[in-house]
């Protein structure tokens, strides 16, 4: 697989994660709510070794989050705001890093376009 694919994939799953997190935040004061979650590199690596094209978001395996066992509120809330804002800023962090990689691999194809002429 070529660079330009894998950082494809891995910014559609980084989106896809960025509306998860959303969720759990807006969800934050709901009863019974259970914080949602998904593993990256588990789903990261089912695409890359998977052939066919997929609409992200269809395949992805959400699942209650499992880190804040002992942590429900007395509505049976799970969601913990301050461990969201930090996996909302790392996952931010994360894409914004891929986009800049992915603007270097472009920049090198328009380099390589240019010096072949």
């Amino acid at each position: 697989m070529d660079m330009v694919n894998l950082i494809e994939k891995a910014l559609d799953i980084r989106a896809y994660y960025h509306r998860v997190i959303s969720g759990n935040i807006a969800n934050v004061e709901t009863p019974a709510y259970k914080e949602k979650d998904i593993d990256f590199k588990k789903e990261l690596d089912r695409n890359i070794n998977s052939d066919e094209k997929r609409f992200m978001g269809d395949d992805i395996e959400v699942k209650e989050s499992k880190n804040n066992e002992g942590l429900v509120g007395i509505d049976g809330n799970t969601v913990n705001i301050e461990n969201q804002m930090v996996k909302l800023t790392e996952n931010q962090l994360m894409f914004h890093s891929l986009v800049q990689v992915m603007a270097k691999q472009f920049s090198i194809m328009r380099y390589l376009i240019r010096e072949g002429k």
